[in-house]
């Protein structure tokens, strides 16, 4: 058992880089798009509390790595693309939930839409609060409405993005490669965040492949 295990792969809070995939991109997609609806299909099936607890919790023990090596590759806008940064966005904010806080507690400040309402973040937000609502995304994603728990992700995206943005803002004129990280952080949770709306809207019309 020793010999099968390793640590999870570490990622900086800033980073959304993509893992390589292999040579044959059809053969990848094929498998990321079969496991994918396979996982999703006989886990709603029968949630079993037990093993959705462990599907929330797997990276914890396995590393990132092991989801990416099947969903990293695909679209965006697919089922295997909205697991990946699901698994992803939680992975972050359980590496920095302090910092991740933080930013959104931020982003709810200075905000005029509804996300932090969709998102359902319990107020005054800190770190176990964004620790529970990221596991919350991923739970609602096997035994929940899953449109919904793409919706709540997008929000929180939404939300942090605007945080770091603010942030930035604070930065700009004393530390300057701060802000600058800062601002690029904010767009890749903006990107992020309309990924996970148009996988919403394609998962309600039944076209998310």
């Amino acid at each position: 058992m020793a010999d099968d295990f390793h640590k999870p792969t570490q990622f900086s809070g800033s980073k959304f880089e993509s893992f390589q995939g292999g040579d044959d991109p059809a053969s990848i997609s094929r498998v990321a798009h079969e496991t994918a609806h396979a996982l999703l299909a006989r886990v709603r099936e029968d949630p079993d509390p037990a093993v959705v607890d462990r599907l929330v919790a797997y990276t914890d023990e396995h590393g990132i790595d092991a989801v990416a090596e099947l969903w990293a590759s695909a679209t965006a806008r697919s089922l295997p693309g909205a697991l990946w940064r699901i698994y992803l966005v939680r992975l972050l904010i359980r590496q920095d939930p302090q910092g991740t806080a933080l930013l959104y507690q931020r982003g709810t400040e200075v905000t005029v839409a509804i996300d932090p309402v969709v998102a359902g973040v319990a107020a005054p937000t800190g770190p176990d609060e964004i620790i529970a609502l990221a596991d919350q995304i991923l739970r609602g994603v096997f035994a929940g409405d899953f449109a919904v728990a793409l919706d709540r992700a997008a929000a929180f995206c939404r939300v942090v993005s605007i945080g770091c943005t603010s942030v930035a803002d604070d930065y700009e004129s004393t530390e300057s490669a701060r802000a600058t990280e800062l601002t690029t952080r904010a767009l890749r949770f903006s990107t992020t965040a309309q990924e996970f709306g148009s996988c919403a809207r394609l998962w309600r019309s039944e076209s998310l492949d």
